[in-house]
């Protein structure tokens, strides 16, 4: 084991989808999105998945930058960190349950401003 898997050991997380796969995955890290991506201007959170322990694939979800701001101008306030990172998982999760073939077809997540409310909503964050 090298110094920085001791020093910062990736918290492997297990969730089993609705189409009978079992994930595991782990957050990397959020960045802007690059100017030339679809779907910016955006806040993408990058997760390392597999479904087999022997491939490991990026998903990246999207929170598009004017879901937050519609929310903010609703609501009175900014979303924290913790509840955006909240609506992050459950976008994930969402594809998970629905999404067929990870690899293939579910590498890049949008939350718009409905994705959004749906999940705030189901967090119970208002």
């Amino acid at each position: 084991m090298d110094k920085h898997s001791v020093t910062n050991p990736r918290r492997m997380k297990t969730y089993t989808g609705g189409q009978g796969y079992v994930y595991q995955y782990y957050f990397v890290g959020k960045r802007a999105a690059l100017a030339n991506d679809p779907h910016a201007p955006a806040t993408e959170y990058i997760f390392d998945v597999t479904s087999d322990r022997k491939t490991t694939f990026a998903v990246s979800v999207f929170v598009r930058d004017n879901a937050s701001r519609q929310w903010a101008e609703l609501h009175g306030r900014a979303l924290t960190d913790a509840e955006q990172y909240g609506a992050v998982k459950m976008r994930l999760f969402k594809a998970f349950d629905e999404v067929e073939d990870m690899m293939s077809h579910g590498r890049e997540l949008l939350i718009d401003k409905e994705a959004l409310d749906q999940a705030l909503s189901a967090l119970g964050v208002s």
